[in-house]
């Protein structure tokens, strides 16, 4: 099995990416719902400063994962006719949000005011001015993008394990490239 995606499999890099962001979502849906039912303090801004971390960096495997997809096109899914219209528009729209969710994550965290550090070393630059209201809207945006997400990440967990039961190898081709 080749690095590169074939018309009908998927090569090696599109696989570790693949599996690399489910694990860092999971993670990234697990700390945030810790995080919203925490006071901040002292003793657990690290967590916070953790949570930026992978949100930067889940940022960043989305972006190169589209790049990727550019250099070596994935193949189309197998389902057919509007199952497979569903599925690319599904597809699209995880995108879009992977991308969206840390982008208003990143914007409230910049117009609290507080820098936004990745891997508490470098200080990442903010992307909107310091106001307390356009505070408040980034991160409620960032808390519905990310539900969202996190739902549509469950079902498109569930829909691969329901094509896989049923016998076509969606979930098979995502583990050794070819169903």
């Amino acid at each position: 099995m080749g690095l590169r995606n074939t018309p009908d499999s998927f090569g090696l890099v599109t696989r570790l990416i693949h599996w690399g962001m489910a694990l860092l979502l999971i993670s990234l849906f697990a700390l945030g719902l810790r995080l919203t039912s925490m006071e901040p303090g002292l003793s657990n801004l690290w967590l916070y400063g953790l949570h930026k971390t992978m949100g930067l960096t889940a940022l960043g495997l989305v972006l190169l994962r589209i790049l990727w997809h550019m250099i070596s096109p994935p193949p189309g899914p197998l389902a057919t006719g509007w199952e497979r219209l569903f599925i690319k528009a599904w597809h699209w729209t995880l995108y879009a949000l992977m991308i969206a969710t840390p982008i208003a994550g990143w914007a409230g965290s910049s117009a609290s005011g507080i820098d936004t550090m990745y891997a508490d070393t470098f200080v990442v630059p903010p992307i909107v001015a310091v106001n307390e209201t356009s505070e408040f809207v980034w991160f409620i945006l960032h808390e519905i993008f990310a539900k969202t997400l996190m739902g549509m990440v469950i079902v498109h967990m569930l829909a691969a394990l329901r094509r896989e039961m049923a016998g076509d190898g969606t979930l098979t081709r995502m583990i050794r490239g070819r169903p």
